[in-house]
């Protein structure tokens, strides 16, 4: 009878079964992690319903995948169940075909568009990405990207710290003070209660409340210097629509008229037609109030008549006189009789 060798240890041999178990138990271990993903927390139930196993089995598996190094935290009960916690190392990221088709396609069509600082990681990643697809999805993503063309105008980019800065300090209430150049070019510090990033398709803009001011204020994170989060927590004041807030400065700020104009359409079919970043779009009763900044009648006229909808400039009068005048300078060059009135306000 031959023994092992000194130093050396026999490996057991596993027969099919035992193989077959141990692939199950393998790829059930994989399903788990890949669902703790998807959401917050999940029942013990629920989770035995998609694994296709009973409750006794996910807590095993649950003990399995702990003693990996993955941290899962659970709550007992009836209403308890298993979320996956954070730890000092990172899951394996499992994704669908529809998930990594997607992921693969974002890195390379924006890696690095408007915050500096993270091509290399966003490269590094995108290589990782496309090594794990199948070669179908190769494929396909390298089609789709060869047959891409971006049309960006330009991106005021911003640090990656920077961003990271402003997010933690709204996370976790933390107050935040940075150097601020206007519009004019004028520099002042800034002490303000961070709210929300809200990021358009050119810029970063940081919503928060300004404690030297006292009153809420948008900020271009781009003219940002030296972010610094100070240490000091505050409790947060409401405010319902940062984003609304942000299309409102950013329409209206630095022109010379504020326009308001009514559409006898509802307000979720001209929001179809006007960005935010162009205009404001509020419901009026089932109508709909646009807030716009221009410069003069005339562009107001064309983009206006451009959005293909009934529309009347209520404010200012001096805008609403000079739309009028054009659609009666129209008139005339066409052979349309129009009154002699003076427009309202004109």
């Amino acid at each position: 009878m031959r023994t092992a060798s000194p130093g050396f240890r026999t490996v057991p041999v596993l027969n099919v079964e035992q193989n077959r178990d141990v692939a199950d138990t393998a790829g059930r271990l994989l399903q788990l992690l890949a669902l703790l993903q998807r959401r917050p927390s999940w029942s013990g139930q629920e989770l035995a319903n998609r694994l296709g196993v009973d409750s006794r089995t996910v807590r095993r598996d649950v003990d399995r995948v702990r003693n990996l190094g993955y941290r899962i935290d659970s709550t007992p009960g009836t209403t308890g169940g298993y979320r996956l916690g954070v730890g000092t190392d990172m899951p394996p990221l499992l994704l669908d075909e529809d998930e990594a088709m997607a992921v693969a396609v974002l890195l390379g069509v924006s890696a690095g568009v408007a915050v500096p600082g993270i091509e290399r990681a966003t490269l590094a990643t995108l290589a990782r990405v496309d090594r794990l697809l199948p070669p179908r999805l190769q494929r396909q993503v390298k089609a789709l990207r060869a047959a891409t063309v971006p049309l960006m105008g330009h991106v005021d980019t911003v640090p990656a710290a920077q961003l990271a800065a402003l997010a933690q300090g709204c996370e976790a209430h933390e107050l935040v003070s940075f150097g601020y150049s206007s519009r004019e070019g004028k520099t002042s510090t800034r002490r303000v209660e961070p709210h929300r990033l809200v990021a358009t398709d050119r810029r970063w803009y940081l919503v928060a409340y300004d404690l030297d001011r006292r009153d809420w204020r948008t900020f271009r994170v781009d003219r940002a210097k030296a972010v610094r989060l100070t240490g000091h927590t505050f409790t947060p004041r409401p405010l319902a629509d940062p984003g609304r807030l942000v299309a409102e400065a950013i329409t209206t700020t630095g022109y010379h008229y504020r326009a308001v104009v009514r559409f006898d359409t509802p307000a979720d079919e001209v929001s179809k037609r006007v960005p935010p970043h162009i205009g404001s779009v509020e419901d009026n009763g089932g109508c709909a109030t646009l807030k716009i900044g221009v410069d003069d009648a005339i562009w107001l006229t064309g983009y206006l008549i451009e959005l293909g909808l009934p529309f009347e400039v209520i404010d200012p009068p001096e805008l609403r006189a000079g739309v009028l005048s054009i659609a009666q300078q129209v008139a005339r060059a066409h052979g349309v009789p129009v009154s002699t009135e003076a427009a309202p306000g004109g």
